[in-house]
């Protein structure tokens, strides 16, 4: 919003801006947030930044763990949650020092590096993706881990388990299973809330391409966004993820971004669409090339199969990722390319023929991701791709214009799968992750402390009895 602190401050005083709150990123890709008095806010607070403990964010350790953030004045906005006027701000992350220096962990600070490093190859002036954002809203959800009660429940008057309970006051209409795509009112009870959010998202600066309901009649819905450079649409990710889930609690409801949380409907996706610019032109375009893409197009997509196996490390870093990418419900499980082929892990949309909009989209990521870590990871496999010009269709990745689901097991075998598990994601990212440290993007103690952080929670995890466990063997 801003260019100069003076701006922000004569904004302040127009506004009655009381509170200034400045939102950092934790590993796990949750913001966390310290506010101070308008009046604390000065040049000097801009220069010198504002110290906190980063050992509790989740990094590793640097020779102290006292950090400062500065704030970036131009991700200012004001807080429409807050009851006192409140401006809002995302930052960096530095380490103090003689001169500070950027945290190389900071997430931020990776996704800022990635884009640098692609210009840095002489391959591309910028990335531009746009993701999908798909996520359930239900009217309640209780959940409990302690030892004498393993349990989670979620209500919503839409879902069809609902029609019999004249207390959900649902009039009789409910969605399906698997029929929720593109419902209307009276069915889509949620839309005047995503009306609201997406109005909330544009007044922010998101700009909003659609919203509807998904497939999911349980109250799976999406907000899809204009495509933009990759570490703004990185931040634009954090804000919608919390406009979202902000505004629901606002409309005494609650959303999820959960990839799994209904078992047999389906799961939520952020299917990251992308092309890449060099001196404002497309990349990707090729009249003559397989569905008009380039050469740059297909290697970039080489580079994305070539390590689709560590990338799920990053793009889907859940236990419940693992969940959702299973056959039968739109998500891709096996590894290749396709033109409108929603069984493929990277799907090139038929619709978008013009040159400045030829792309494909990476369907395997979940809204459980550190947004910065996973825009920036597809980033670099790309450019893997690309520097070694790794073909696709020479692979054996396709293009599969079929449907992948309605293989014989034979045949199936014979194309590769995406981990099943996090824990196989992990171990494929200890084996290869090369490419994502190349001009030093991301540190290889960051890869180290996330894959001992993700094994411990896969651990924990994997290790607490399922109610499901309880209906299979308790008799026995």
């Amino acid at each position: 919003m801003f260019k100069t602190f003076a701006e922000a401050k004569k904004f302040c005083a127009d506004n009655n801006v009381r509170m200034l709150d400045f939102k950092m990123v934790d590993i796990d890709g949750r913001w966390r947030h310290i506010a101070i008095p308008e009046t604390r806010f000065t040049e000097e607070l801009m220069e010198s930044g504002i110290g906190f403990d980063g050992s509790n964010y989740g990094f590793a350790p640097v020779e102290k763990s006292d950090m400062v953030f500065i704030p970036d004045l131009s991700s200012a906005a004001l807080d429409p949650f807050a009851e006192v006027t409140t401006l809002s701000m995302i930052g960096d992350v530095y380490v103090i020092a003689s001169p500070n220096y950027r945290f190389d962990q900071d997430p931020r600070n990776v996704a800022k590096h990635a884009a640098a490093y692609l210009k840095e190859t002489g391959i591309a002036d910028e990335m531009i993706i746009g993701p999908e954002f798909e996520f359930h809203i239900f009217d309640k959800v209780a959940y409990s881990e302690k030892p004498d009660d393993l349990s989670f429940n979620m209500s919503t008057r839409q879902a069809v388990w609902s029609a019999g309970d004249p207390e959900k006051n649902n009039g009789g209409y409910t969605t399906p299973g698997h029929r929720g795509y593109h419902a209307d009112l009276p069915h889509d009870i949620t839309y005047d809330l995503r009306s609201r959010i997406c109005l909330m998202l544009e007044d922010r600066g998101v700009k909003v391409k659609y919203h509807h309901h998904e497939v999911g009649g349980s109250g799976q819905v999406e907000i899809e966004v204009e495509l933009g450079e990759m570490t703004k649409m990185a931040d634009n990710t954090m804000i919608i993820k919390y406009m979202v889930k902000n505004a629901a609690l606002q409309d005494g409801r609650t959303a999820t971004f959960m990839p799994k949380p209904i078992y047999g409907e389906a799961g939520n996706g952020m299917h990251v669409h992308m092309m890449l610019f060099k001196d404002g032109k497309p990349l990707f375009h090729d009249p003559a090339g397989y569905s008009q893409l380039s050469e740059t197009a297909l290697n970039f997509i080489g580079g994305l199969l070539t390590h689709a196996a560590s990338l799920c490390a990053i793009t889907n870093p859940s236990t419940n990722s693992f969940k959702r990418l299973v056959p039968g419900f739109e998500a891709p499980v096996t590894i290749g390319y396709a033109t409108s082929n929603r069984s493929a892990v990277i799907r090139i949309p038929d619709y978008a023929k013009t040159p400045d909009k030829r792309r494909f989209e990476l369907r395997s990521p979940d809204a459980t991701c550190n947004p910065y870590y996973a825009y920036a990871a597809i980033l670099m496999a790309g450019i893997d791709g690309i520097q070694k010009k790794i073909d696709p269709a020479k692979c054996g990745w396709g293009p599969f214009d079929f449907n992948l689901y309605n293989l014989s097991d034979e045949e199936k075998a014979k194309i590769q799968s995406l981990p099943r598990s996090l824990d196989e994601a992990l171990n494929a990212l200890e084996a290869d992750h090369d490419y994502l440290t190349a001009g030093g993007v991301f540190p290889e103690r960051l890869l180290q402390v996330w894959i001992q952080r993700k094994r411990a929670e896969a651990k924990k995890i994997n290790q607490i009895p399922h109610p499901a466990e309880f209906a299979a063997y308790y008799d026995l």
